[in-house]
């Protein structure tokens, strides 16, 4: 019997401890203490104070968030990218002279860096062409294909697992306090619709990207299909972002979060309603856990999520929080011991 007493004692003494070390973690375990987890928290305080001035109802609590640089690594091409420029050697395959076209010509030699820096143009081309024809069942279906065998160069992981820990730690803080998390993307809504609610635990009704048409048809069984054809509907950058808010989600969000130039307009919109409002930007400052490029503060200049310093003095200016990856976060992604 005193065995048996002894073994209940110390297993409820192990769960007494593990609550107090989750409690002493608090709901943001990887973010350090300073302003930027102090923003969310004040945030979040005044947003659900019903005897706030700031109070903000719960059907109006809308969070939305970029995702390449923000939610996940972008460099040095999006994932996106690279996994439409896995599919161009079938589809020159199937059409020869394509390989003599760009962006088709600079893909095919190799480059990352070259194809990066390739124009916006050249990448739309890119993304119709590997696209176009297929059902949207056959596309959700590549990607994921694609994302169960891919790997990052430099960790040599599946890209989702290069998701930022304190950014999943912060859509689950907000969801457990009554907001609604929207992804909203430049990359392709389809796209990122595949992983969004395994990875960040976003539905796929909640992601707002930039949109490609589809056509209502039937495929040869007589089964109703659509189609993916090469037209632009939603260029979801800029001030593409807000009119895409607008379009999908109905509601001015009360928290916006990014990390370049393309966001801008996203904060902005957010700012400018009543209420309590919370506008963040990552500034990728940290070269040895991650990448450090800008060029604000002097950072390394970019073309893949430019961080000017003019969005950094508008940051500054306008009352938005800056997040830095080497002194606001503790830990960058969950696989880190």
């Amino acid at each position: 019997m005193t065995g048996r007493l002894t073994k209940l004692a110390a297993l409820l003494a192990t769960i007494l401890i593990g609550a107090a070390t989750a409690r002493a973690a608090g709901p943001l375990a990887s973010w350090n203490e300073g302003p930027a987890r102090q923003a969310i928290l004040n945030f979040v305080r005044s947003a659900t104070d019903s005897a706030s001035p700031e109070f903000v109802p719960p059907a109006e609590r809308i969070a939305t968030f970029d995702q390449d640089g923000t939610l996940w690594v972008e460099q040095p091409v999006y994932p996106q990218v690279l996994y439409a420029i896995d599919q161009v050697p079938a589809l020159v395959e199937k059409c020869p002279d394509l390989k003599n076209q760009e962006p088709f010509r600079t893909i095919l030699a190799g480059n990352l860096e070259a194809v990066a820096s390739l124009p916006v143009q050249d990448f739309e081309k890119l993304f119709e062409a590997t696209t176009a024809g297929m059902t949207v069942e056959e596309y959700s279906a590549s990607v994921r294909t694609w994302l169960a065998k891919a790997r990052n160069a430099r960790w040599n992981r599946p890209f989702t697992d290069l998701a930022y820990q304190p950014m999943r730690e912060l859509l689950e803080f907000l969801r457990t306090n009554g907001f609604k998390t929207y992804i909203v993307t430049g990359s392709g809504q389809d796209f990122v619709r595949v992983y969004s609610a395994e990875t960040y635990g976003v539905p796929p009704e909640q992601v707002v990207g930039s949109a490609d048409a589809t056509r209502f048809g039937y495929d040869k069984d007589g089964k109703p299909s659509l189609t993916k054809v090469p037209k632009v509907l939603l260029n979801d950058v800029f001030g593409g972002k807000p009119e895409g808010i607008h379009l999908m989600i109905g509601r001015r969000p009360h928290a916006a979060v990014g990390n370049s130039t393309g966001d801008q307009q996203m904060l902005e919109y957010t700012k400018a309603g009543a209420g309590a409002r919370l506008a963040m930007l990552v500034l990728h400052d940290d070269p040895e856990r991650e990448y450090a490029y800008g060029p604000a503060r002097g950072l390394p200049d970019s073309r893949i999520g430019t961080f000017t310093q003019g969005l950094y003095d508008e940051a500054s200016k306008s009352g938005w929080t800056v997040i830095s990856m080497k002194n606001d976060w503790k830990r960058i992604f969950d696989f880190e011991e």
